[in-house]
């Protein structure tokens, strides 16, 4: 590490993900807010589930940073590492721990995302200007964003080495998706799914509704199974249902018939192929209901008070490396 010129700490991180299951190597995390949600009128205003206390919120942010590390991941604090004149509103930012938007590694190119709500925005603008001196020029640049009207990265999954998987929902737009497809390409990729969520709080983003759970099975909510996605490639395009693109990819789905979700049901974070990082309130019988699932390595961590601002483990980690 060295200091710049206007001294905060400058790091290089080789960008390396082609999936969302492999040995999690490094990942970009944010310390939460200083300023609380102090009731609930505040936290409906806002767009949260509840009230928070961000001393108790960064208590469980340091858990689940420490059950990451102690896990032999490499875990970035990007807060550590702003300006001064960026520090002085960034921890003003209730939203800033949910990373997952801010940008995401196609492979070994990193495209930034752009915020679909101005409440959002600084977050990006602030963790791109980092980016642009953590990644080379070929890696990241500040510029592919331009164009698009909003995509926040929890509507993406990168599956494989061959597709990805895209909501254009509440949060990501369908003219940011088309924006954005010949760089997905250029990045080795050569199919996209995109599905279109209902505009809810519920179904904000991707990732509030499903996840991989392993090389080869994802976790749904079920009635996605109803939804067609349209699958495009450099060449053509066409519509099929969810289940048969997730196949065609080679997963499994798991449709979690009859078990009433919370956040933290759905929104793990994979540490490698074995092992999931999950919140102390995942409900257990999902992972026990499927045979693959059943000799997976939990590693639990308690983020109650950080869930309460709508999001879990996966949307406040930013993988940036996995084996």
């Amino acid at each position: 590490m060295d200091d710049d010129q206007g001294g905060s700490l400058m790091i290089k991180i080789n960008a390396n993900c082609w999936n969302e299951h492999g040995e999690l190597k490094t990942v970009m995390v944010c310390s939460p807010s200083s300023v609380d949600v102090p009731d609930q009128r505040t936290a409906d205003y806002v767009g949260w589930e509840k009230p928070v206390n961000q001393e108790k919120a960064k208590e469980n942010h340091e858990e689940m940073i420490r059950a990451m590390e102690t896990a032999g991941v490499k875990v970035i604090d990007y807060s550590q590492y702003l300006t001064d004149e960026a520090r002085e509103l960034n921890h003003q930012l209730i939203n800033r721990v949910f990373v997952r938007d801010l940008a995401c590694v196609y492979g070994n190119k990193v495209i930034p995302g752009d915020s679909g709500t101005t409440m959002r925005a600084p977050e990006y603008v602030h963790s791109h200007e980092l980016f642009q001196s953590w990644f080379d020029k070929k890696t990241f640049s500040i510029e592919d964003n331009n164009g698009l009207k909003a995509l926040e990265n929890g509507d993406v999954f990168v599956l494989n080495k061959d597709a990805v998987f895209i909501n254009s929902g509440m949060r990501s737009s369908i003219e940011s998706v088309e924006e954005l497809k010949q760089r997905i390409f250029q990045a080795g990729f050569s199919e996209i799914g995109i599905i279109d969520l209902p505009r809810t709080g519920e179904t904000m983003h991707l990732d509030m509704n499903c996840n991989v759970a392993g090389a080869d099975l994802l976790i749904a909510k079920s009635y996605m199974r109803l939804f067609p996605v349209q699958v495009i490639s450099e060449k053509r395009g066409r519509y099929v249902m969810m289940e048969e693109f997730i196949n065609h990819q080679g997963f499994d789905v798991f449709w979690t018939d009859d078990i009433k979700h919370t956040v933290a049901d759905i929104n793990f974070l994979n540490l490698d192929p074995e092992t999931l990082l999950v919140s102390t309130k995942a409900n257990k019988k999902i992972v026990k209901d499927h045979p693959k699932l059943k000799g997976k390595n939990l590693i639990e961590v308690d983020v109650n008070e950080l869930e309460k601002g709508g999001g879990g483990i996966r949307c406040m980690t930013l993988p940036f490396e996995r084996g």
